[in-house]
């Protein structure tokens, strides 16, 4: 019975992307249990998993794209990664990125703002940030970028149910992120 409630046409699209090796394929898992499909792209060898899952009540396909550092695509991964975020803009874009790393990593961040995805940034492998002493301010990394950030540790699980929270209320036009003009401005008054 709950096989044949996932078949159902779903209600709402959730692309994941990120660079190689941010854990982008773990944290599907985790969003899709066991119910995966894998096909290739039309017109290419690169593999694309497509799982869905219930959130809230709706059903929710999730895609894994192939990894990507830029929307300006360099090879036939990314090409297939931006073909299938444009042509079929997906309701929740959700952006894993290496924790670590995070200076690397946010201009991939950066260019789905502006192409207008509804992005969540999904900060992955807080515990080896934290290891190596990085800290990251998440509510002021939301304030700036004006989109939901979510601290998550995909080898235990860590942050996944506040992901899909988050991933439901985006979907949904629920979270509400402005922009904030004061930040980075300076207060001087020459």
């Amino acid at each position: 019975m709950r096989r044949r409630s996932l078949e159902a046409p779903p209600q709402k699209r959730v692309a994941i992307v990120g660079s190689p090796n941010v854990g982008k394929s773990l944290i599907f898992n985790r969003l899709t249990g066991i119910y995966v499909t894998v096909s290739n792209y039309p017109g290419t060898t690169v593999e694309v998993f497509r799982g869905r899952t219930y959130i809230e009540g709706v059903l929710y396909e999730i895609i894994d794209t192939p990894g990507m550092y830029s929307l300006l695509p360099c090879s036939e991964e990314e090409r297939v990664a931006r073909r299938l975020l444009m042509d079929e803009r997906p309701d929740v874009v959700v952006h894993v990125v290496d924790s670590k790393n995070l200076e690397r990593m946010l201009p991939l961040t950066l260019q789905l703002i502006e192409a207008d995805f509804p992005v969540v940034l999904a900060l992955n492998m807080m515990d080896e940030a934290a290891k190596a002493g990085i800290r990251i301010d998440t509510e002021l990394l939301a304030d700036i970028l004006c989109v939901p950030v979510v601290p998550v540790i995909a080898t235990t699980g860590r942050g996944i149910a506040q992901l899909r929270r988050v991933i439901h209320e985006v979907a949904h036009s629920t979270a509400t992120y402005t922009i904030r003009p004061e930040i980075g401005r300076s207060d001087n008054k020459d």
